[in-house]
């Protein structure tokens, strides 16, 4: 782990572990009210893990809070997957291509063209083909297969009268699979351009 993210983790925990034991201090949890099962099937309060019943306003805040850092942690380590895994090494010349991007034989020696997005005052500087590597299908394949069964297993939760807290575990198992189907296709199968343009000021 580099020194600036053990930094950026000292940080969030000064402000987030002092704001939480203040916001600890509000309005005592709730008695856990519980459905007769001998009448109804439903199990609203059942989860993984033994939860609050209740939370201060207070507490509601610090969780957005945290919840909105591990958004951006989250993003941030998308962004340096895709970078890291399929994306040209920086330096790395530009490849060249047989095939233009639109299927049509290329021109001028083998150099791509771009027609879509060349123009007068912006042109194509670098083109790195995808690398369709087979670690891509076998990623996209597995994520497809996750995604299937996360949805299957929200669809199954809401056609049965045993309703619980897993509804947000299978919908956010669903869209994480979906949103690393799209990394995947990004990193392994788009090709990586570089385009200068010019600007009047």
């Amino acid at each position: 782990m580099q020194g600036k993210t053990i930094v950026i983790l000292l940080v969030l925990l000064a402000v987030l572990l002092p704001t939480w034991y203040v916001a600890a201090q509000g309005e005592p949890p709730s008695e856990e009210i519980e459905i007769d099962q001998s009448v109804n099937e439903i199990r609203p309060l059942a989860g993984f893990v033994d939860t609050p019943t209740k939370l201060s306003p207070s507490q509601v805040g610090v969780v957005v809070w945290v919840a909105l850092f591990g958004l951006v942690g989250a993003l941030a380590f998308f962004h340096r997957f895709m970078n890291r895994a399929a994306r040209p090494d920086e330096g790395a010349e530009a490849t060249v291509t047989e095939t233009a991007a639109d299927g049509r034989e290329a021109t001028d020696g083998g150099t791509v063209s771009l027609p879509w997005i060349e123009t007068e005052d912006r042109w194509l500087v670098e083109y790195h083909p995808s690398s369709d590597a087979i670690e891509g299908l076998i990623a996209m394949g597995g994520l497809t297969a996750l995604t299937i069964v996360f949805a299957a297993l929200f669809t199954g939760e809401y056609l049965t009268l045993a309703r619980t807290q897993y509804f947000g575990v299978y919908a956010f198992g669903m869209f994480m699979s979906l949103t690393g189907l799209t990394v995947s296709y990004y990193a392994w199968f788009m090709p990586h351009l570089k385009v200068a343009e010019r600007r009047g000021h």
